[in-house]
């Protein structure tokens, strides 16, 4: 298994540090507002990972944050005159929501940080102890960048520039403004009741201070409480290289002395329109957003849409949304729920009972492979796609041409299994769920009824109104029946 390690910029072999478990941890989202797409690219990418190596047998435990307190949630929880953490749990259902729509799967434990206030306290604690971090005359406590050598080395940065004693306490800013970043936040009248009174221990003395953590620290506190002193992998997008990931390896390795993280992933930008995403360039889109506009296609297809859109280039490479890219996605999983049900048609009519023959074994192990090999080179989804579309082909021309038994047709289904362990595009329940309700049938058979009559007018409506319901009619010579759509 290959990785695009960020923290040695090169390719290297994925080596856990545990035999027994994969432990795997990526940043959760602020939730003080609905996830965009850019977001969820992201956490597309960051479940094709985690679907990749359990696929390939590794025991993954992973972890998540959500960043309930910070400048932004607190800012719009009081315009909109609701406590902070009611607030922040609406958008937290909502978000949650979101990736299960997207087929992605949840992270073992999900971490608000209004849960780690007091592990984040014991770290500042441990580095004001070690002198890596200090009270400053606003009553903030900040980290001491000089304090730790290795500092700049994942964000590749200078440091020859550095401004000796210069702070920073906003949570996001740039490298051109590198420096003492804050660990604890003084309470500001604009933060209303949302602080915390906490007890630290400075030059000997008992200091209470009022305040609220600040953003870096949470992740570090988050990994040391399930995690303990090192991981294996840290992922999210490349927005959060710095500061958010290079204060994060301070700050722990502070604590702990050890490597915090083995592997450090990055996936790429999302462009829309070849435009950087904002509200201001009106290309800021969520799920919600999508779905208004597809409002005419079937749920479970547009999610698998948007999913292989954000799939179809390299995670570390810039991908650029589209809406032709969308409808061209959603052509592509139509057709990929066509395949699946002429598969299963096939098996349910065909009297070729012959066992699986020599070719059609060895081109199976040649598919899965071929499949297998792109997933270790550093989840290489493009080319595994390419490995699906071509095995779909492969199996459209055998139906077509009558040359498969029912093991083999049981098998193509079964080799589909195994491409959505990790792709997850693929909806068996159009085959494995067939009942059609008795309301639905009785639609069908009265549109039967008024095109035998010659009413074609109804039947036409009988048919809409099937399709409205995600059910369309296919006419054979056998008589006509359902399929979900």
């Amino acid at each position: 298994m290959l990785i695009n390690n960020t923290k040695t910029r090169k390719i290297e072999e994925f080596k856990p540090l545990s035999s027994r478990e994969v432990k795997v941890y990526y940043c959760g989202p602020t939730v003080y507002n609905y996830a965009h797409i850019w977001n969820l690219r992201t956490f597309v990418f960051e479940d094709i990972v985690v679907r990749t190596l359990r696929f390939l047998g590794y025991n993954v435990i992973t972890t998540m944050n959500l960043t309930d307190i910070d400048d932004k949630t607190i800012r719009d929880s009081q315009a909109s005159w609701e406590d902070l953490l009611s607030f922040t749990k609406k958008y937290t259902d909502i978000f949650l929501s979101d990736i299960k729509k997207l087929n992605i799967i949840p992270a073992d434990n999900i971490v608000p940080i209004s849960t780690l206030i007091p592990e984040m306290a014991r770290m500042i604690q441990t580095m004001l102890n070690r002198k890596n971090a200090y009270l400053w005359e606003d009553w903030s406590i900040y980290f001491d960048v000089k304090s730790y050598s290795k500092y700049g080395k994942l964000a590749n940065l200078d440091m020859s520039g550095l401004k000796a004693w210069a702070r920073v306490d906003s949570d996001e800013y740039d490298k051109e403004s590198a420096s003492d970043f804050v660990l604890w936040k003084a309470w500001k009248e604009s933060d209303g009741a949302n602080f915390w009174m906490q007890e630290f221990e400075i030059a000997w003395e008992k200091v209470v201070l009022k305040w609220r953590p600040g953003w870096h620290i949470e992740c570090s506190a988050c990994n040391m409480k399930y995690f303990g002193a090192q991981i294996d992998i840290h992922m999210w997008g490349v927005d959060l290289i710095f500061p958010h990931h290079q204060n994060e390896i301070a700050q722990t390795e502070s604590c702990t002395r050890k490597e915090f993280s083995k592997y450090w992933l990055h996936s790429g930008h999302l462009m829309v329109d070849g435009k950087k995403m904002a509200k201001s360039a009106n290309n800021f889109y969520r799920i919600k957003d999508l779905e208004e506009k597809y409002s005419d296609v079937k749920p479970s297809v547009l999610y698998r849409a948007i999913r292989l859109s954000f799939m179809n280039a390299k995670y570390n490479s810039e991908v650029n949304f589209t809406f032709d890219k969308i409808d061209s996605n959603i052509s592509v999983i139509n057709s990929i729920d066509e395949i699946i049900k002429n598969i299963n048609r096939e098996i349910q009519n065909t009297t070729n009972d012959a066992m699986v023959s020599r070719d059609f074994r060895e081109a199976m192990q040649d598919y899965i492979f071929e499949y297998m090999h792109h997933l270790e080179d550093d989840f290489n989804i493009p080319e595994t796609l390419a490995v699906m579309h071509n095995f779909i082909k492969f199996i459209n021309t055998a139906i077509r041409e009558k040359l498969l038994s029912k093991l083999e047709l049981e098998s193509a289904l079964d080799m589909f299994r195994t491409f959505n362990q990790v792709l997850a595009i693929v909806d068996f329940d159009i085959v494995e769920n067939t009942e059609i309700p008795s309301e639905i049938q009785a639609k069908l058979e009265a549109r039967n009824v008024a095109k035998k009559d010659k009413n074609f007018e109804m039947a036409d409506k009988l048919r809409d109104e099937l399709i409205s319901l995600w059910y369309k009619i296919v006419d054979s010579r056998e008589g006509s029946y359902l399929e979900k759509v």
